[in-house]
């Protein structure tokens, strides 16, 4: 067990020095549309989407930051729901809820769609989306490993969203962190189980989630329903996660 966590730590440090190297500078990175989302001037129902690009920097190698975008019916505009952390210091809360470009691109990195609510169910969702992002016990923490981080508070909202079925990537690290960093009782998609402590070690299983192993905060798994393989900092490999319907 010794070797296989010295061997995690070093493939961890190697990665660091060489996304050190090739470090982009944020304040000229890409903050434009990835023509994702659905034009707000012409589509009238509501819409919510679930969001996931590359972190920034050395952050990419290992993770994705993963965000909520929702337009009400008849908005003209989205709002978009995430955890920030240089927004902590600045603000006293890492969570940022504002008017933005649903779709926006990372720093840089193209996000990829993971989920997309339309009509009546979007419309549904979205007030649980506003008082699940209200509700998020850790606004005043943050910590890139293993968590609380901007995954920790998307997958909350999963959890509180019952129209939001899907199940986050498994390099979106602090996914699997819970209340005091203990995570015990139903999957993210609610149609399986999850044991987890401090984000780091743990094991989900379930119809969606099929299974997933956690250590250190790297997840391996297999996914049955959507043929895929969960690797760590590659993500899935195979079909893309489709939530089952109710």
């Amino acid at each position: 067990m010794k070797l296989w966590f010295a061997a995690i730590l070093a493939v961890f440090a190697v990665l660091a020095v060489i996304a050190q190297l090739t470090a982009k500078d944020w304040r000229t990175a890409d903050r434009s549309s990835a023509g994702l989302a659905p034009d707000p001037a012409v589509t009238r129902e509501a819409v919510v989407q679930i969001y996931a690009a590359r972190a920034i920097n050395w952050r990419g190698w290992f993770a994705v930051h993963t965000w909520i975008a929702a337009k009400q019916a008849g908005a003209d505009h989205y709002d978009t729901y995430q955890v920030i952390g240089y927004r902590l210091a600045r603000t006293g809360t890492a969570v940022v809820t504002e008017t933005d470009i649903p779709d926006r691109l990372w720093f840089g990195a193209r996000p990829i769609l993971i989920d997309d609510l339309r009509g009546k169910k979007a419309e549904a969702a979205i007030p649980r989306i506003i008082a699940a992002a209200k509700a998020y016990p850790y606004a005043q923490a943050y910590r890139i490993w293993p968590g609380p981080n901007s995954n920790t508070f998307i997958s909350f909202i999963i959890r509180h969203v019952p129209e939001l079925t899907v199940e986050l990537p498994p390099h979106a690290i602090g996914k699997d962190w819970g209340p005091g960093g203990i995570l015990w009782g139903a999957s993210e998609t609610g149609t399986g189980y999850q044991a987890n402590l401090l984000g780091i070690l743990g094991i989900s299983v379930g119809r969606d989630v099929g299974l997933e192993v956690n250590i250190l905060g790297l997840n391996f798994g297999i996914d049955i329903l959507h043929p895929a393989l969960k690797l760590p900092f590659l993500g899935r490999l195979g079909m893309m996660d489709k939530p089952s319907e109710p």
